[in-house]
Protein backbone atom coordinates (compact mmCIF):
# COMPACT_ATOMS: atom_id res chain seq x y z
CA UNK A 1 0.00 0.00 0.00
CA UNK A 2 1.19 3.54 -0.75
CA UNK A 3 0.37 5.82 2.18
CA UNK A 4 0.60 9.61 2.34
CA UNK A 5 0.58 10.87 5.93
CA UNK A 6 -0.01 14.61 6.22
CA UNK A 7 0.34 15.86 9.77
CA UNK A 8 0.50 19.09 11.73
CA UNK A 9 3.42 17.76 13.80
CA UNK A 10 6.20 15.21 13.42
CA UNK A 11 9.74 14.50 14.51
CA UNK A 12 11.88 15.98 15.92
CA UNK A 13 8.95 17.50 17.86
CA UNK A 14 8.09 15.53 20.97
CA UNK A 15 4.51 14.90 22.06
CA UNK A 16 1.91 12.14 22.17
CA UNK A 17 0.79 12.72 18.58
CA UNK A 18 4.34 12.39 17.26
CA UNK A 19 4.90 9.28 19.37
CA UNK A 20 1.86 7.58 17.88
CA UNK A 21 2.52 8.62 14.28
CA UNK A 22 6.25 7.84 14.33
CA UNK A 23 5.57 4.36 15.73
CA UNK A 24 2.93 3.85 13.04
CA UNK A 25 5.35 4.85 10.27
CA UNK A 26 7.98 2.49 11.67
CA UNK A 27 5.50 -0.40 11.75
CA UNK A 28 4.06 0.27 8.30
CA UNK A 29 7.43 0.41 6.59
CA UNK A 30 8.43 -2.82 8.35
CA UNK A 31 5.29 -4.38 6.91
CA UNK A 32 6.44 -3.44 3.42
CA UNK A 33 4.21 -0.42 2.83
CA UNK A 34 5.52 2.68 1.09
CA UNK A 35 5.00 5.77 3.22
CA UNK A 36 5.65 9.48 2.80
CA UNK A 37 5.24 12.10 5.53
CA UNK A 38 4.29 15.70 4.78
CA UNK A 39 4.84 17.85 7.86
CA UNK A 40 6.00 21.28 9.08
CA UNK A 41 9.65 22.13 8.53
CA UNK A 42 11.44 22.62 11.85
CA UNK A 43 15.07 22.60 12.96
CA UNK A 44 16.59 19.14 13.00
CA UNK A 45 14.09 17.52 10.64
CA UNK A 46 15.43 14.47 8.81
CA UNK A 47 15.08 13.55 5.14
CA UNK A 48 13.47 10.23 5.98
CA UNK A 49 12.28 8.16 8.90
CA UNK A 50 12.57 4.35 8.77
CA UNK A 51 12.50 4.50 4.99
CA UNK A 52 9.60 6.94 4.79
CA UNK A 53 10.52 10.06 2.83
CA UNK A 54 9.77 13.29 4.65
CA UNK A 55 8.54 16.37 2.83
CA UNK A 56 9.11 19.42 5.08
CA UNK A 57 6.74 22.29 4.39
CA UNK A 58 6.91 25.99 5.23
CA UNK A 59 6.02 26.61 8.87
CA UNK A 60 5.31 29.65 11.01
CA UNK A 61 5.05 30.32 14.74
CA UNK A 62 2.60 32.49 16.64
CA UNK A 63 3.58 35.03 19.28
CA UNK A 64 1.47 33.31 21.94
CA UNK A 65 2.96 29.85 21.22
CA UNK A 66 6.51 30.29 19.88
CA UNK A 67 7.57 26.72 20.76
CA UNK A 68 5.27 25.14 18.17
CA UNK A 69 5.69 25.53 14.41
CA UNK A 70 2.56 25.28 12.30
CA UNK A 71 2.71 24.22 8.69
CA UNK A 72 0.59 26.37 6.39
CA UNK A 73 -1.75 25.06 3.69
CA UNK A 74 0.23 24.59 0.50
CA UNK A 75 -0.25 23.95 -3.21
CA UNK A 76 2.87 21.78 -3.02
CA UNK A 77 0.81 19.09 -1.34
CA UNK A 78 -1.07 18.58 -4.60
CA UNK A 79 2.17 18.18 -6.55
CA UNK A 80 3.53 15.68 -4.03
CA UNK A 81 0.36 13.60 -4.10
CA UNK A 82 0.21 13.63 -7.91
CA UNK A 83 3.80 12.41 -8.09
CA UNK A 84 3.47 9.77 -5.34
CA UNK A 85 0.03 8.46 -6.38
CA UNK A 86 -0.94 7.13 -2.94
CA UNK A 87 -3.60 4.53 -2.29
CA UNK A 88 -4.75 6.56 0.70
CA UNK A 89 -4.22 9.96 2.32
CA UNK A 90 -4.19 10.20 6.10
CA UNK A 91 -4.76 13.76 7.35
CA UNK A 92 -3.73 13.76 11.01
CA UNK A 93 -5.33 16.50 13.10
CA UNK A 94 -6.34 18.53 10.03
CA UNK A 95 -6.51 22.22 10.79
CA UNK A 96 -3.74 23.93 8.85
CA UNK A 97 -1.20 22.04 6.71
CA UNK A 98 -3.15 18.78 6.97
CA UNK A 99 -6.25 20.56 5.68
CA UNK A 100 -4.41 20.64 2.34
CA UNK A 101 -4.38 16.86 2.51
CA UNK A 102 -8.15 16.83 2.90
CA UNK A 103 -8.64 19.28 0.05
CA UNK A 104 -6.34 17.59 -2.47
CA UNK A 105 -7.36 14.05 -1.59
CA UNK A 106 -10.90 15.03 -2.56
CA UNK A 107 -9.77 16.92 -5.64
CA UNK A 108 -7.54 14.09 -6.85
CA UNK A 109 -10.10 11.41 -5.90
CA UNK A 110 -7.88 9.59 -3.42
CA UNK A 111 -9.42 7.70 -0.45
CA UNK A 112 -9.18 9.87 2.66
CA UNK A 113 -8.98 9.08 6.37
CA UNK A 114 -8.63 11.67 9.15
CA UNK A 115 -7.63 11.39 12.80
CA UNK A 116 -8.33 13.60 15.81
CA UNK A 117 -5.53 13.79 18.37
CA UNK A 118 -5.80 17.25 19.93
CA UNK A 119 -8.88 18.93 21.37
CA UNK A 120 -7.98 22.29 19.84
CA UNK A 121 -11.39 23.92 20.50
CA UNK A 122 -10.94 23.28 24.23
CA UNK A 123 -7.50 24.92 24.10
CA UNK A 124 -8.97 28.17 22.79
CA UNK A 125 -10.24 29.00 26.27
CA UNK A 126 -6.67 28.90 27.61
CA UNK A 127 -5.46 31.39 24.98
CA UNK A 128 -8.36 33.85 25.31
CA UNK A 129 -9.90 32.80 21.99
CA UNK A 130 -12.96 31.08 23.44
CA UNK A 131 -15.22 33.27 21.30
CA UNK A 132 -14.00 31.36 18.20
CA UNK A 133 -14.82 27.87 19.51
CA UNK A 134 -18.04 27.36 17.55
CA UNK A 135 -16.44 28.59 14.34
CA UNK A 136 -13.53 26.19 14.82
CA UNK A 137 -15.89 23.25 15.36
CA UNK A 138 -17.74 24.14 12.16
CA UNK A 139 -14.42 24.20 10.31
CA UNK A 140 -13.26 20.89 11.80
CA UNK A 141 -16.62 19.26 11.08
CA UNK A 142 -16.31 20.09 7.38
CA UNK A 143 -12.78 18.69 7.26
CA UNK A 144 -13.45 15.48 9.15
CA UNK A 145 -16.71 14.72 7.40
CA UNK A 146 -14.81 14.70 4.12
CA UNK A 147 -13.23 11.41 5.27
CA UNK A 148 -14.72 7.93 5.19
CA UNK A 149 -13.33 7.12 8.63
CA UNK A 150 -12.28 9.40 11.49
CA UNK A 151 -9.91 7.89 14.02
CA UNK A 152 -10.04 9.07 17.65
CA UNK A 153 -7.83 8.18 20.59
CA UNK A 154 -10.44 7.46 23.29
CA UNK A 155 -14.10 6.73 23.85
CA UNK A 156 -14.47 10.18 25.39
CA UNK A 157 -13.28 11.77 22.14
CA UNK A 158 -15.59 9.47 20.18
CA UNK A 159 -18.51 10.86 22.15
CA UNK A 160 -17.27 14.44 21.85
CA UNK A 161 -16.96 14.26 18.05
CA UNK A 162 -20.25 12.42 17.80
CA UNK A 163 -21.87 15.30 19.70
CA UNK A 164 -20.36 17.63 17.10
CA UNK A 165 -22.00 15.64 14.29
CA UNK A 166 -18.75 14.20 12.96
CA UNK A 167 -19.23 10.84 11.28
CA UNK A 168 -17.37 7.59 10.61
CA UNK A 169 -15.81 7.45 14.06
CA UNK A 170 -13.51 4.65 15.18
CA UNK A 171 -11.42 4.42 18.38
CA UNK A 172 -7.74 3.62 17.93
CA UNK A 173 -6.14 1.51 20.66
CA UNK A 174 -3.32 3.10 22.59
CA UNK A 175 0.26 1.88 22.51
CA UNK A 176 3.27 2.02 24.82
CA UNK A 177 6.89 0.92 24.65
CA UNK A 178 6.84 -1.52 27.57
CA UNK A 179 10.54 -2.33 27.12
CA UNK A 180 11.85 1.22 27.40
CA UNK A 181 9.28 2.26 29.98
CA UNK A 182 10.00 -0.22 32.75
CA UNK A 183 10.63 -0.26 36.53
CA UNK A 184 14.17 -1.54 35.92
CA UNK A 185 15.15 2.01 34.89
CA UNK A 186 14.94 3.19 38.51
CA UNK A 187 18.07 5.26 39.17
CA UNK A 188 19.35 6.64 42.46
CA UNK A 189 21.33 9.24 40.54
CA UNK A 190 18.27 10.38 38.59
CA UNK A 191 16.22 10.55 41.78
CA UNK A 192 18.95 12.62 43.39
CA UNK A 193 18.91 14.97 40.40
CA UNK A 194 15.12 15.33 40.36
CA UNK A 195 14.90 15.95 44.12
CA UNK A 196 17.99 18.18 44.20
CA UNK A 197 19.53 15.87 46.78
CA UNK A 198 16.40 15.44 48.92
CA UNK A 199 15.77 11.81 47.93
CA UNK A 200 13.88 11.04 51.14
CA UNK A 201 11.00 13.32 50.14
CA UNK A 202 8.06 12.13 48.08
CA UNK A 203 8.90 12.79 44.44
CA UNK A 204 6.11 13.73 42.04
CA UNK A 205 6.91 14.02 38.35
CA UNK A 206 5.15 15.66 35.42
CA UNK A 207 6.20 14.92 31.83
CA UNK A 208 4.83 16.88 28.91
CA UNK A 209 4.57 20.14 27.02
CA UNK A 210 4.63 23.19 29.27
CA UNK A 211 1.57 25.05 28.05
CA UNK A 212 -1.52 26.61 29.66
CA UNK A 213 -3.84 23.75 28.65
CA UNK A 214 -1.74 21.31 30.70
CA UNK A 215 -2.89 23.14 33.87
CA UNK A 216 0.43 22.55 35.61
CA UNK A 217 0.05 25.78 37.60
CA UNK A 218 -2.80 24.15 39.54
CA UNK A 219 -0.17 22.09 41.42
CA UNK A 220 1.23 25.20 43.07
CA UNK A 221 -1.28 25.08 45.93
CA UNK A 222 -0.22 21.63 47.10
CA UNK A 223 3.46 22.57 46.78
CA UNK A 224 2.84 25.60 48.98
CA UNK A 225 1.13 23.51 51.65
CA UNK A 226 3.55 20.60 51.89
CA UNK A 227 7.28 20.60 52.52
CA UNK A 228 7.58 16.80 52.38
CA UNK A 229 7.16 16.55 48.59
CA UNK A 230 9.25 17.48 45.58
CA UNK A 231 7.96 18.16 42.08
CA UNK A 232 10.00 17.54 38.92
CA UNK A 233 8.61 19.11 35.75
CA UNK A 234 10.07 17.43 32.67
CA UNK A 235 9.55 19.12 29.32
CA UNK A 236 9.49 22.53 27.70
CA UNK A 237 7.05 24.86 26.04
CA UNK A 238 5.63 28.38 25.92
CA UNK A 239 4.76 28.47 29.62
CA UNK A 240 8.13 27.43 31.00
CA UNK A 241 9.34 30.86 32.12
CA UNK A 242 5.95 31.72 33.61
CA UNK A 243 5.82 28.38 35.44
CA UNK A 244 9.37 28.74 36.76
CA UNK A 245 8.35 32.08 38.27
CA UNK A 246 5.08 30.60 39.54
CA UNK A 247 6.84 27.74 41.37
CA UNK A 248 9.94 29.76 42.35
CA UNK A 249 9.44 29.46 46.12
CA UNK A 250 8.51 25.77 46.10
CA UNK A 251 10.42 22.48 46.01
CA UNK A 252 10.17 22.25 42.23
CA UNK A 253 12.83 21.53 39.62
CA UNK A 254 12.55 22.08 35.85
CA UNK A 255 14.67 19.72 33.75
CA UNK A 256 13.74 20.72 30.21
CA UNK A 257 13.31 17.91 27.69
CA UNK A 258 14.66 14.48 28.59
CA UNK A 259 14.91 11.70 26.02
CA UNK A 260 15.86 8.06 25.74
CA UNK A 261 17.32 6.41 28.83
CA UNK A 262 17.19 9.60 30.89
CA UNK A 263 13.44 9.92 30.34
CA UNK A 264 12.93 6.24 31.20
CA UNK A 265 14.90 6.80 34.41
CA UNK A 266 12.88 9.88 35.30
CA UNK A 267 9.60 8.01 34.94
CA UNK A 268 10.79 5.02 36.98
CA UNK A 269 12.53 6.97 39.76
CA UNK A 270 9.53 8.99 40.96
CA UNK A 271 7.07 8.05 43.70
CA UNK A 272 4.15 9.16 41.54
CA UNK A 273 3.35 10.70 38.17
CA UNK A 274 0.98 13.66 38.45
CA UNK A 275 -1.37 14.58 35.61
CA UNK A 276 -3.48 17.72 36.16
CA UNK A 277 -4.73 18.29 32.61
CA UNK A 278 -8.43 18.04 31.73
CA UNK A 279 -7.99 18.70 28.01
CA UNK A 280 -6.20 15.54 26.82
CA UNK A 281 -7.74 13.33 24.17
CA UNK A 282 -5.97 10.38 25.80
CA UNK A 283 -2.75 11.17 27.68
CA UNK A 284 -0.17 8.63 26.48
CA UNK A 285 2.16 9.71 29.29
CA UNK A 286 -0.27 8.08 31.73
CA UNK A 287 0.33 4.69 30.14
CA UNK A 288 4.09 5.34 29.98
CA UNK A 289 4.14 6.05 33.71
CA UNK A 290 2.13 2.88 34.39
CA UNK A 291 4.57 0.86 32.28
CA UNK A 292 7.38 2.34 34.38
CA UNK A 293 5.77 1.02 37.56
CA UNK A 294 5.04 4.54 38.77
CA UNK A 295 1.62 5.24 40.33
CA UNK A 296 -0.37 7.87 38.45
CA UNK A 297 -2.25 10.62 40.26
CA UNK A 298 -4.55 12.19 37.68
CA UNK A 299 -7.27 14.83 37.70
CA UNK A 300 -10.69 13.42 36.94
CA UNK A 301 -11.63 13.65 33.26
CA UNK A 302 -13.36 11.28 30.86
CA UNK A 303 -10.16 10.19 29.05
CA UNK A 304 -8.25 9.61 32.31
CA UNK A 305 -10.92 7.45 33.92
CA UNK A 306 -10.94 5.29 30.80
CA UNK A 307 -7.41 4.28 31.81
CA UNK A 308 -7.30 4.67 35.57
CA UNK A 309 -9.45 2.83 38.12
CA UNK A 310 -9.08 4.76 41.37
CA UNK A 311 -6.98 2.94 43.97
CA UNK A 312 -6.67 -0.07 41.69
CA UNK A 313 -4.13 0.91 39.01
CA UNK A 314 -3.80 4.60 39.89
CA UNK A 315 -5.34 7.47 41.81
CA UNK A 316 -7.98 9.98 40.70
CA UNK A 317 -8.42 13.38 42.31
CA UNK A 318 -11.04 16.06 41.79
CA UNK A 319 -9.52 18.96 39.84
CA UNK A 320 -10.61 21.78 42.18
CA UNK A 321 -10.10 19.94 45.45
CA UNK A 322 -6.77 20.35 47.21
CA UNK A 323 -8.05 17.89 49.82
CA UNK A 324 -8.64 15.26 47.15
CA UNK A 325 -5.12 15.67 45.72
CA UNK A 326 -3.66 15.67 49.22
CA UNK A 327 -5.39 12.38 50.02
CA UNK A 328 -3.99 10.78 46.86
CA UNK A 329 -0.45 11.82 47.82
CA UNK A 330 -0.96 10.51 51.36
CA UNK A 331 -2.08 7.19 49.90
CA UNK A 332 1.46 6.68 48.60
CA UNK A 333 2.50 5.96 52.21
CA UNK A 334 0.31 2.85 52.25
CA UNK A 335 2.92 0.38 51.02
CA UNK A 336 0.47 -2.45 50.39
CA UNK A 337 -1.86 -0.23 48.37
CA UNK A 338 1.01 1.42 46.52
CA UNK A 339 2.59 -1.91 45.58
CA UNK A 340 -0.74 -3.14 44.23
CA UNK A 341 -1.24 0.05 42.21
CA UNK A 342 2.26 -0.24 40.73
CA UNK A 343 1.72 -3.88 39.77
CA UNK A 344 -1.75 -3.30 38.33
CA UNK A 345 -0.52 -0.26 36.41
CA UNK A 346 2.29 -2.24 34.82
CA UNK A 347 -0.12 -5.10 34.10
CA UNK A 348 -2.50 -2.68 32.39
CA UNK A 349 0.28 -1.16 30.23
CA UNK A 350 1.49 -4.59 29.14
CA UNK A 351 -1.80 -5.10 27.29
CA UNK A 352 -0.82 -2.51 24.73
CA UNK A 353 1.85 -2.39 22.05
CA UNK A 354 2.60 0.07 19.29
CA UNK A 355 2.53 -2.74 16.74
CA UNK A 356 -1.06 -3.64 17.63
CA UNK A 357 -2.11 0.02 17.66
CA UNK A 358 -0.43 0.62 14.30
CA UNK A 359 -2.02 -2.49 12.78
CA UNK A 360 -5.41 -1.09 13.79
CA UNK A 361 -4.53 2.06 11.88
CA UNK A 362 -3.59 -0.03 8.84
CA UNK A 363 -6.86 -1.95 9.12
CA UNK A 364 -8.72 1.36 9.09
CA UNK A 365 -6.82 2.36 5.94
CA UNK A 366 -7.88 -0.84 4.20
CA UNK A 367 -11.51 -0.35 5.26
CA UNK A 368 -11.41 3.24 4.00
CA UNK A 369 -10.15 2.13 0.59
CA UNK A 370 -12.80 -0.62 0.40
CA UNK A 371 -15.62 1.79 1.29
CA UNK A 372 -14.32 4.38 -1.17
CA UNK A 373 -14.28 1.86 -3.99
CA UNK A 374 -17.80 0.69 -3.19
CA UNK A 375 -19.09 4.24 -3.28
CA UNK A 376 -17.34 4.95 -6.57
CA UNK A 377 -17.90 1.70 -8.43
Amino acid sequence: MKIALITETFLPSTDGVVTRLSNAVDYMTRQGHEVIVICPKIDGIEEEYFGAKIYPMTAITFFFYPHRAWGVPSLKVKDILEEFQPDIVHAANPISLASSGVHYAKKLKIPLICSFHTNTPYYLDHYNFGFAKNHLWNYLRDLHNSAKINLVTSQAMYELLQSQDIHGLRVLPKGVDINNRHPRFYSKEMRKKLTEGQEEKTLLIFVGRLAPEKEISSLKEIMDKRDDIRLAIVGDGPSRQELEEHFADTNTVFTGFLKGRELSQAYASADAFVFPSLSETLGLVITEAMASGTPVIAAHSEPTIEQIKDRENGFIYQRNSIESLNNCINSLQDMELCTRVREKGREYAEKFSWDNASQSMLDAYKDTITEYRKDNS
